[in-house]
């Protein structure tokens, strides 16, 4: 999927045959993938090839001792670029919450901090090696277990790209971090707004550019109903997909009711996201 987007990528597989079992939640290592994916693209602006790798290794104490974790047999998961490449200071600092480098054009602040967290609550552990102008190459090592109970796997994802300029509102960091990255994964312009305050000076200064809000409904500073009502007064023909942890039921049904053209519940999966944000869009058309 991610391939079929990124056409000026280049991703070549090697997987080992007969590779040992994890135990591991899908939805959590497809967004450790994802976030992995999206921070290779990153660093390769004018396009590049993508290597992703699988083998299975036996890791001795001495090898695992600067993780924390355990000696043993894991399964190596490699994703290596040939993008830009980092310096040693920025690879120290690359798993940190709220560290990016997006102005360099690599790193997607939260979303690497995400990943390091899913693969070590896993009892795994990532680790990186890069050179400035020379790629990066980072390595999950996730533990091997003797079960063989394996999970049906799930029907294709498929995925419904757009060109748009999308307005993306949360007060959560990581919701602002990741969603930007998947909406840009699927071919969309992305603007970001940490609140209803923001959101309401975003889209004054853009009236006419941009296609379609995703409003988070609760927010401290100004409520997702409160952004709403504004951005009708300010532009009556507003595109809004709400979005919220809750259900539709309350107060989400209220917004809805007063015109909203839609709602998306979190954690929203690629799928869901793109095929809610295609059908508003093209409805609107």
């Amino acid at each position: 999927m991610f391939g079929r987007t990124k056409q000026e990528v280049s991703i070549v597989n090697e997987f080992g045959e007969n590779i040992w079992t994890v135990d591991v939640d899908r939805g959590q290592m497809e967004q450790v993938m994802l976030n992995l994916l999206i921070n290779a693209w990153q660093a390769m602006p004018n396009g590049g090839t993508i290597r992703l790798q699988t083998t299975n290794i036996i890791l001795d104490s001495h090898q695992v001792s600067l993780h924390g974790a355990d000696s043993g047999k894991y399964v190596q998961i490699t994703i290596a670029d040939t993008g830009r490449g980092m310096d040693p200071e920025t690879m120290d600092r690359i798993f940190d919450p709220f560290f990016t480098t997006k102005a360099m054009g690599r790193g997607t602040g939260l979303g690497l901090a995400s990943a390091y967290g899913i693969i070590r609550n896993h009892g795994g552990f990532i680790d990186v090696s890069s050179e400035k102008g020379k790629g990066a190459v980072f390595r999950i090592y996730l533990k091997a277990t003797d079960a063989c109970k394996v999970a049906p796997a799930p029907p294709p994802v498929t995925t419904q790209p757009g060109h748009e300029i999308i307005l993306l509102v949360d007060d959560d960091p990581l919701i602002l971090d990741v969603g930007t990255s998947m909406l840009e994964v699927l071919g969309y312009t992305v603007m970001a707004a940490p609140g209803g305050t923001e959101a309401i000076a975003t889209y004054c200064d853009n009236i006419g550019r941009i296609h379609l809000v995703i409003l988070d409904m609760i927010m401290p500073d100004m409520g997702g109903g409160k952004t709403y009502d504004q951005l009708k007064q300010i532009d009556p023909a507003v595109r809004v997909l709400l979005s919220s942890g809750y259900s539709i039921d309350g107060q989400a049904s209220a917004i809805i009711r007063r015109g909203c053209n839609g709602f998306i519940q979190k954690p929203f999966t690629l799928q869901v996201l793109s095929t809610t944000v295609r059908e508003i869009l093209d409805a609107s058309d």
